[in-house]
């Protein structure tokens, strides 16, 4: 749950597929003097607009999302659900497509449940070395404090949960048409070397959001909220800078409504 904000900006992170808190740790920290810092659960939801809503449920009426991973897709559902109380959001190593036709997607179902299977007969922490093989830049494969804070982050969540998020995955809703509909100040960020979310996505996507940041990582993977904390810092700082200012100009969120309303009738 989503405690009241104590500051006048709240934000609101969303982790990606099998991570928690300590996927944004750093930022958590970082960012603490600009917002109200909350980090999202799923829980065992199985659906990306099950946990859009979840957030929704609980967040204050205005408020700034970022999301990484399966969390970018995450945010543009709240979006979808709620844009007038989206105040800012950014889309970080993420996608905005639904699951592809033909072999395509058929490759990655197979993927994906080949990964679970290992989960349930090898352990999570087994297929998380699997994994992260090809989530992490090579040259920090060897880091070990990164690899095994991450093996750990994985091993703690449960076969069920895994499972749970793939299906959220595969059944996930086409965001392009949102792309576009996006006016408030944006973040797109991505690691160089991200071979999941590759960086020509999100050239596409930020060319799509007027005004927006786009922010192309050197020398980092899919991880990039551990890989390179300190330039991912500085980008949601100039992004929320942003937003604050967006904010002394914004009406009333009474008057958002009433408006809404109108163009309703």
């Amino acid at each position: 749950m989503l405690s009241t904000p104590s500051r006048d900006l709240t934000l609101i992170l969303v982790p990606g597929l099998l991570c928690d808190a300590r996927v944004w740790a750093s930022q958590c920290a970082a960012l603490a003097d600009l917002a109200d810092v909350h980090v999202s659960d799923p829980g065992m939801l199985d659906s990306l607009p099950a946990m859009a809503r979840s957030i929704l449920a609980s967040a204050p009426p205005r408020f700034a999302i970022a999301g990484h991973s399966m969390g970018g897709r995450i945010a543009l559902e709240v979006f979808r659900l709620a844009p007038e109380r989206v105040i800012g959001i950014a889309l970080m190593d993420t996608g905005h497509h639904p699951l592809p036709s033909g072999p395509a997607g058929d490759a990655e179902k197979a993927g994906r449940f080949h990964l679970l299977d290992i989960a349930r007969r090898e352990g999570m922490r087994a297929m998380a070395r699997k994994w992260v093989q090809g989530m992490v830049h090579p040259v920090r494969l060897g880091d070990a404090a990164l690899v095994d804070g991450i093996l750990d982050m994985f091993e703690s969540k449960s076969a069920d949960q895994y499972a749970a998020q793939i299906r959220a995955l595969l059944g996930r809703p086409d965001g392009g048409p949102l792309i576009s509909q996006i006016r408030c100040p944006a973040l797109v960020l991505c690691g160089h070397d991200d071979s999941w979310s590759p960086v020509q996505r999100h050239r596409e996507m930020a060319d799509a959001i007027p005004g927006s940041l786009f922010v192309d990582i050197p020398d980092c993977g899919h991880m990039v909220t551990l890989e390179q904390p300190a330039i991912v810092n500085e980008a949601m700082r100039t992004w929320l800078q942003a937003v604050i200012e967006s904010q002394r100009h914004a009406p009333p969120m009474g008057a958002i409504a009433q408006r809404a309303a109108g163009g309703a009738r």
